[in-house]
């Protein structure tokens, strides 16, 4: 009995020992689990001057191959300037910002059970792009010219011939008419004086 007390009182230290450096070892792949750690711009700032690129920072380093990141601005219209670039754990993206409002910063990475780490990173830029000046041309006028009055055209001379009176025909008319009446005025007084010569005894 007093020969296993010393013998057990010796083998605590060198459990105790193992327990401490299983729990010092990093954690192997197999059962890290990658998390986002923070960002520039953080989650949820409002910034007045755009930064350059966008940084997420994670806990364990990241994969190239398997790491996608997306920067959207206003109305869905991307606002990345480049491809990301990798350090570790650290990944940036060129930001080329746009109009004023919320950019959201996207990003997928693998984990050991197979299931995709997906999050996302919002800030809101209070100054946007400028708008494009507008043009100095003045709009061409719409008015209708105003034509001069036209003149009017000159008459035409009437196609339709103008009667002139025979005077010579009209004439000779009225003479046949006069002599036809005087003949049988003769005529008619040659007949009466017949008759009443016959009629004498």
């Amino acid at each position: 009995m007093g020969g296993r007390v010393p013998r057990l009182a010796r083998a605590v230290p060198v459990l105790v020992g193992v327990a401490l450096g299983v729990a010092l070892l990093p954690a192997t792949p197999a059962f890290a689990h990658n998390s986002l750690t923070g960002s520039n711009p953080v989650n949820g700032a409002k910034v007045a001057t755009a930064p350059a690129k966008v940084e997420l920072r994670f806990l364990a380093k990241l994969d190239p191959g398997r790491t996608k990141i997306t920067v959207v601005g206003p109305d869905n219209i991307p606002a990345a300037g480049g491809a990301p670039a990798f350090s570790g754990s650290r990944v940036s993206v060129p930001f080329s910002p746009g109009a004023a409002g919320l950019y959201i910063v996207g990003y997928q990475l693998p984990s050991s059970d197979g299931h995709p780490i997906k999050g996302e990173v919002r800030f809101t830029l209070t100054t946007g792009t400028a708008a494009a000046p507008p043009s100095a041309t003045p709009p061409a006028s719409t008015a209708p010219a105003t034509t001069p009055p036209s003149s009017p055209a000159p008459a035409s001379p009437s196609a339709t011939p103008v009667a002139v009176a025979d005077t010579g025909d009209t004439g000779r008319g009225w003479l046949w008419a006069v002599g036809g009446l005087v003949l049988l005025a003769a005529l008619a007084t040659g007949l009466v004086l017949r008759r009443r010569r016959s009629a004498r005894p």
